[in-house]
């Protein structure tokens, strides 16, 4: 007997549809809000329809720095970039050797130390700020791209996630390469690196966005306005006086697309990464 779920189709199809436009809402208020003259965006209450200053306005906060930006936004932009980048690709690289050292090599205390990488979870950037901040400043790095990436390159979760996908391989592929005369540094070249391509995209997508939207940490280790970040300009925007809010929505806008390129681009990979670590 053919179950009939027609109507447990229609009621999952409209939760789907409610909850997409719940999230896209304040997205395309923000797309309006940014196409519209500083008149129509004070009005209230403010107009749902698209206005024609979107380019204009996009314009304005990319390249001649208005509406409180102490910089062009391109130039903070062009910061978060880098540092996004950096930490993603750095917390790849450290975490995907630390992993495959911790399950395939047998040294003396190998599960301490993995002991030890996985406690530092309890203690986020946070919590850990003071004491970061005064090394980053003894050791000259204020206000340059070392000091905004290399305090968070380090990467327990993706250790621990690479950790159990190495785990998962079998045995029988390492003792096959040793007898064909492999060793460590090629059976991780031809064997370990292209298996865990899904793996690390979708660390790559999740280490980016986390770069992306660092604030705290930006804030404290940049004092000039030429290496800040795209989150410290927008919130720079929303200081004191009238604000700009076709300008700061414009901000946003431009904030917005590099993650989410990054999500389109490498969405196949990311989903097909988390199916694979469930499995």
């Amino acid at each position: 007997m053919v179950e009939n779920r027609k109507g447990l189709d229609l009621f999952c199809h409209a939760m789907l549809i409610a909850g997409a436009l719940v999230v896209a809402f304040p997205l395309y208020l923000m797309l309006a809000a940014a196409s519209q003259s500083a008149e129509q965006v004070t009005h209230a209450p403010l107009s749902l329809l698209p206005g024609g200053e979107l380019w204009h306005n996009l314009s304005t906060v990319l390249w001649s720095g208005s509406g409180g930006l102490a910089v062009p936004l391109a130039r903070t932009l062009w910061n978060s970039l880098v540092m996004a980048l950096l930490i993603a690709v750095g917390k790849i690289f450290i975490s995907f050797l630390s992993a495959y050292a911790i399950v395939y090599f047998r040294f003396p205390l190998r599960k301490t130390g993995f002991a030890l990488i996985f406690a530092t979870l309890m203690l986020p950037v946070e919590v850990r700020i003071f004491p970061t901040v005064e090394v980053v400043t003894q050791m000259g790095l204020i206000n340059s791209y070392a000091g905004l990436t290399l305090p968070l390159i380090a990467s327990a979760t993706a250790t621990f996630l690479l950790r159990q996908f190495f785990m998962t391989l079998p045995k029988e592929l390492m003792e096959a390469a040793r007898v064909d005369g492999a060793g460590p540094i090629r059976f991780l070249i031809d064997v370990a690196l292209p298996l865990s391509r899904t793996n690390l995209a979708a660390l790559f997508v999740i280490t980016f966005i986390y770069g992306w939207n660092q604030y705290l940490w930006p804030l404290l280790v940049t004092s000039d306005p030429a290496m800040s970040t795209a989150v410290i300009a927008i919130k720079g925007m929303l200081g004191e006086g009238a604000v700009q809010w076709q300008l700061v929505m414009a901000s946003a806008l431009l904030t917005l697309l590099p993650p989410l390129a990054v999500v389109i681009f490498m969405q196949r990979w990311f989903v097909k990464g988390l199916v694979d670590n469930e499995k």
